[in-house]
């Protein structure tokens, strides 16, 4: 399980090892600025993974992802430099790794059903290893009907005892990695 300890990816993987499902999280840190890998790690194995893996790709984001990006002038629209779209196949490709280490027949993830981040996560693992099966719990019938908002989350959290940061959720959402930030919601799309 691509895992970030945030209230989704902590959600699916207490809901996979649920459907008897043997959990490895993995993390990759891609430069998030003051992440603490070490609780999301103890956060991992305390809500049920057998293990979590944490990966510096620091290194290789720069080296094989941001600079080739720059040579070729990556950049949508003249403005958004593509750091989340260029870090989700470096994440892949060690979560892959990890996948064939471990003999995993599954990879999964927390991308939304509606984004592209699905698309980049599960191609990417397609190219690489096509016998890895994607799961998708976004996409998945009876976990949408499970979850159908922020407040059912929050209430598997309770019911399983999974520790959630109790801050009022914000209208946006931020990916951050070395080669940028970016903040997404329907207010600033809009813009």
């Amino acid at each position: 399980l691509a895992y970030s300890g945030g209230l989704d990816t902590s959600v699916i993987l207490k809901w996979l090892c649920e459907k008897g499902y043997d959990v490895i999280c993995f993390c990759a840190n891609v430069g998030q600025h003051e992440e603490d890998f070490s609780a999301i790690k103890a956060k991992a194995v305390s809500c049920g993974a057998s293990k979590c893996v944490v990966t510096d790709l620091r290194k290789e984001f720069v080296e094989e992802y941001v600079f080739e990006t720059i040579k070729c002038n990556g950049i949508y629209e003249s403005r958004y430099l593509l750091g989340t779209s260029i870090a989700r196949p470096c994440i892949t490709k060690e979560m892959i790794r990890i996948a064939n280490e471990e003999n995993a027949g599954f990879i999964a993830h927390g991308a939304t059903g509606k984004g592209n981040d699905q698309v980049r996560f599960e191609m990417c693992s397609m190219a690489l290893n096509p016998t890895v099966v994607p799961i998708a719990p976004w996409r998945d019938a009876e976990f949408i009907e499970s979850f159908k908002g922020r407040k059912d989350l929050l209430a598997y959290c309770t019911k399983h005892s999974i520790p959630v940061d109790a801050k009022p959720k914000a209208n946006y959402s931020v990916d951050e990695n070395l080669y940028h930030t970016s903040y997404e919601s329907g207010s600033l799309e809009d813009a």
